[in-house]
């Protein structure tokens, strides 16, 4: 496989994984389940969620374009030689 898609799906996979994170974050702070304070502003987390869900998307459609599987299992594709 080409390096770049490899690099598209890492950065899509660690992008969903962070985008889920702070989803997770501001859910808890909306039921008032936060066990710590947050230091910044909610609307700007919720801006950089947002932001965060439309790059996903755009990140989606390269896929489609360029044929790549985003969830692909880059884990158990590793040779010994990885190691």
């Amino acid at each position: 496989m080409e390096v770049y898609k490899l690099r598209m799906i890492i950065e899509y996979q660690e992008l969903k994984r962070r985008t889920e994170k702070l989803g997770k974050l501001l859910d808890k702070h909306l039921y008032g389940e936060l066990d710590f304070e947050l230091n910044c502003p909610v609307a700007l987390l919720e801006s950089q969620y947002y932001t965060m869900q439309a790059y996903l998307s755009i990140l989606v459609q390269r896929a489609e374009i360029e044929h790549v599987d985003l969830d692909y299992d880059l884990v158990s594709d590793r040779s010994e030689e990885d190691y």
